[in-house]
């Protein structure tokens, strides 16, 4: 299932299991984009028996073992694969807003997709990854948008692109341990930390700007 920039191989080793709570259902400020939102500070573990105080924080957790993990993926799909494929999707709604996913193991937010399994078309990965990401069925036929070299990931590892413009979400999907946010943002008001790539998709499909070969 989802990615960074990196992984974007379906079924991911599960990341490290650690005690989370969902705090909040948060509003984004361009109604109605609903997102879940997990607790910033993490996963907190407050006393010890001894009577010191610690805060562990899950950011801190994936940035230290984020790239570990990236090498983790992608040496197992070497194995399994050779040739790496994944598939995302730009989502647009009638107001041309984006929907993006966050996910709990890699930094930032991302197009929904994720790696094509043995014997999948890329059409029955991209149907398969949009309603496990974001409850969202395909309504209508995507329009490939391109294929792009992923290669300050792997020299093997490639992405097909498609926009997505007809589909039906019955409501916004509840948070897990992959996905611990999700929603429909203006092109003028993405996330903070949306990756390069994500936001140069964006671009060249509701800007024009001019496709590049490589994903970022």
């Amino acid at each position: 299932m989802g990615k960074n920039e990196g992984c974007h191989h379906s079924r991911p080793v599960q990341p490290l299991a650690m005690p989370c709570r969902v705090d909040a259902m948060v509003i984004s400020p361009v109604k109605p984009a609903i997102y879940w939102q997990v607790d910033g500070a993490g996963a907190r573990i407050k006393r010890l028996k001894d009577g010191i105080s610690i805060a562990m924080s899950m950011e801190d957790l994936r940035v230290r073992f984020e790239p570990v993990l990236r090498r983790i993926f992608h040496l197992y799909w070497w194995f399994a694969r050779g040739m790496t494929l994944g598939v995302r999707a730009v989502v647009l709604d009638h107001e041309n807003r984006v929907f993006l996913v966050k996910h709990s193991y890699v930094a930032g937010w991302h197009l929904p997709g994720g790696g094509v399994e043995v014997g999948e078309t890329f059409m029955e990965a991209l149907r398969r990854e949009l309603v496990e990401e974001g409850r969202i069925e395909l309504a209508g036929e995507p329009v490939l948008h391109g294929l792009f070299f992923n290669g300050h990931v792997s020299r093997r590892d490639h992405v097909a692109v498609y926009v997505v413009r007809r589909f039906t979400q019955d409501r916004p999907p509840e948070p897990n341990r992959e996905i611990i946010a999700c929603g429909f943002f203006a092109p003028t008001a993405l996330p903070e930390e949306t990756t390069r790539g994500t936001r140069l998709r964006i671009a060249e499909v509701l800007e024009g700007r001019q496709r590049v070969a490589t994903w970022r």
